[in-house]
């Protein structure tokens, strides 16, 4: 099947939560990351596009626009609560 979504960027294929495997949409990653208190890989594409990320916690997500926004002066990972 195709992706449902066509918005999905998620390139991981492999994942049984990614959309082209499966008729349910995101709904299924969505609540996965919810529940694990992640942002879906999706997200990232908008802001990481050549590196990869440490994890997917919010965050992460947070660290990764702050990064992007050129603010890596600010950014420390002892400093996550």
């Amino acid at each position: 099947m195709s992706q449902l979504s066509s918005f999905c960027t998620c390139t991981d294929t492999r994942c049984p939560m990614n959309p082209c495997n499966h008729e349910k949409g995101c709904a299924p990653c969505i609540s996965k990351c919810l529940n694990l208190r992640e942002i879906p890989s999706c997200f990232f594409h908008l802001v990481e596009e050549e590196h990869g990320t440490e994890g997917y916690m919010f965050e992460d997500f947070a660290r990764a626009v702050w990064k992007e926004k050129g603010f890596n002066e600010f950014i420390s990972k002892e400093e996550d609560v």
